[in-house]
């Protein structure tokens, strides 16, 4: 939403908004000149709003919301975010990017690609890239053909709206099941968005994504596993870095240097290089844009680090997520503690992935665990931290309330610290690294 909304901040149109907590992001579109409230209150919007503006929402706002009915009781027009893009990415060559898991993280390494390559890039990206300090880059409308990269959204089947030349599928492990349902409903979806790409259009899917084959008007190709069309070999680390050689239909690249860590994250290059190199970019310059790609903000975002302690910051929120996380942290610091601190997302989500939740957060040596964040649900009953944590395989572990969780951290002696989560969880971020902070000067 953020993303959308600076798109028309920078298109010269006034921008107003509701959010339901002040974050450092909000603080920078309030910099950038918009009008944001944090209190559902119909007496805040803006007078100039009332009866004559463009009305944009997201699925997560809750029903009962008292502005969004407000608009709805005057009979206005209100349109999803997956609509506005799908309306802005019409005429425009556009590459989308879907999927459980990695879809932020790939669809900033496809624009990062781009942009470096000299392409006029247009990107609406889930998350703030580090090498560009915001999640949407904006090229030049007059500088010739434009490419768009969008995030293609699967919750409430946002991403059927789009029909890309390019899409991406990068994981198909059932997610959201408030929405569709069962998990056959769900791969049905993601194969009715793959068949929505345009004539002479291509897609590329991870290797595990049950994907049907497309009629002949578009092209199918799978990467990331041995019998892909794109497929690593000769995987390794060297001095810090992720690097591996890569097999395509045209030929084998070698030496493909990584500058962010994770298996998770080899897969999610290699959907970007053969983004690529279907559009026409040599191989060596997608290498070198690879090589300095920084990542995204809350994807193994690193925080703090120490002599002492190493703090590291991840949006993880799934447990397949979770697991390639940690499995990352435990391979890059393979003889250090390492203790996870997980605010688990959705009560319905908690239900549905329990068990799966509760393999993933097996691997950290240590665990805290806070209550479950609620966005738009009410409590189910029977679904709490507790419960999950019984079924955790740890010795050392723990539920701790938010506000007990600082004085908790003071307590806690590990190596590596990690945060994990897509609630408010990020709301800890600076209070924790100002704590290891200080605890380091001493």
């Amino acid at each position: 939403m953020s993303a959308l909304a600076r798109w028309f901040r920078g298109s010269g149109y006034h921008v107003a908004g509701y959010d339901r907590t002040r974050t450092a992001l909000t603080e920078q579109l309030e910099a950038e000149g918009m009008l944001i409230h944090y209190e559902d209150d119909v007496k805040l919007i803006p007078l100039d709003f009332i009866d004559d503006a463009l009305i944009v929402y997201t699925p997560a706002i809750p029903a009962d919301h008292k502005e969004l009915n407000y608009f709805k009781a005057q009979g206005r027009k209100l349109w999803k975010r997956s609509e506005i893009l799908g309306k802005i990415t019409e005429e425009v060559f556009t590459v989308a990017v879907a999927g459980t898991h990695g879809k932020t993280t790939t669809s900033s390494m496809v624009a990062h690609i781009l942009k470096y390559a000299g392409k006029n890039v247009f990107a609406f990206v889930g998350g703030i890239t580090q090498n560009y300090k915001s999640n949407l880059l904006i090229g030049d409308k007059d500088a010739g053909e434009q490419i768009m990269v969008v995030e293609a959204d699967e919750y409430d089947r946002s991403f059927l709206r789009l029909s890309p030349a390019i899409a991406i599928i990068t994981a198909m492990d059932p997610d959201h099941l408030d929405i569709y349902k069962d998990e056959e409903d769900f791969v049905d979806t993601f194969n009715q968005f793959a068949g929505q790409v345009k004539s002479n259009g291509v897609v590329f899917a991870q290797g595990n994504c049950p994907v049907r084959k497309l009629d002949n008007s578009r092209s199918l190709h799978f990467y990331g596993e041995a019998a892909s069309d794109f497929s690593p070999f000769n995987k390794r680390i060297e001095k810090g870095y992720y690097v591996y050689d890569l097999k395509t239909p045209a030929g084998t690249i070698t030496n493909i240097v990584l500058g962010i860590p994770g298996d998770h994250n080899i897969q999610n290059s290699i959907a970007a290089f053969a983004v690529g190199l279907q559009l026409g970019i040599p191989a060596e310059t997608i290498k070198n844009a690879l090589k300095e790609f920084k990542g995204v903000k809350r994807r193994f975002d690193y925080i703090f680090r120490s002599e002492k302690i190493t703090y590291i910051d991840d949006y993880a929120h799934h447990p397949t997520e979770i697991k390639a996380f940690l499995c990352a942290v435990k391979e890059v610091y393979k003889d250090k503690k390492v203790t996870a601190i997980f605010q688990p997302h959705l009560y319905s989500r908690t239900r549905d992935f329990m068990d799966g939740f509760a393999e993933s957060l097996s691997i950290p040596d240590a665990l805290i665990l806070l209550e479950i964040y609620p966005a738009r649900e009410l409590p189910i009953p029977g679904i709490t931290s507790s419960v999950l944590l019984d079924k955790v395989n740890l010795t050392e572990k723990k539920v701790v309330a938010k506000s007990d969780l600082m004085k908790t951290l003071e307590s806690t002696d590990t190596d590596i610290l990690v945060t994990i989560g897509a609630g408010d969880i990020d709301q800890f971020i600076e209070p924790i690294k100002k704590f290891l902070e200080k605890e380091a000067s001493r």
